[in-house]
């Protein structure tokens, strides 16, 4: 993993600690009150809050518990910062529904961070979804 260098880097890194590490009680120190992350795997492609996070992650780790993001570039300014990054996790139980298939996958995620004065204020993150889903076994034959 790379390493911060400004404080927008760290609290982008911060962020993907609390998904790392399930570091819950991190979330409200590391995003603001208006949080919101646009993600294609979100129900309706978006989260809202602290507390949205919070039962995002849980839910994606409840069918993913090995969900690991490895940051592997990082590039920012005061208030952005883009990093690319790889994420491993193994369908291991129940998600969205599905029983767990066993299936492990690996794939390149690319993320945009906004960074506000109450910390992470947007986090955008871009990743084929469908041929994750795809080499999953969660898609209809």
């Amino acid at each position: 993993m790379v390493e911060a260098t400004t404080e927008s880097e760290r609290l982008a890194l911060a962020l993907v600690d609390v998904w790392n590490e399930r570091r819950y009680s991190k979330i409200p120190g590391v995003v603001s009150d208006s949080f919101v992350m646009y993600d294609p795997a979100a129900p309706g492609g978006e989260v809202r809050g602290p507390g949205g996070l919070e039962a995002f992650i849980r839910g994606v780790v409840t069918g993913f518990p090995d969900f690991h993001v490895s940051v592997t570039e990082l590039l920012s300014s005061d208030e952005v910062v883009m990093y690319e990054a790889t994420i491993t996790m193994t369908h291991e139980g129940e998600f969205e529904g599905v029983p767990p298939t066993g299936r492990s996958v690996e794939f390149g995620e690319m993320s945009t961070v906004r960074i506000g004065d109450g910390g992470v204020d947007e986090h955008r993150t871009y990743f084929d979804q469908q041929s994750v889903r795809e080499r999953l076994g969660l898609t209809p034959e």
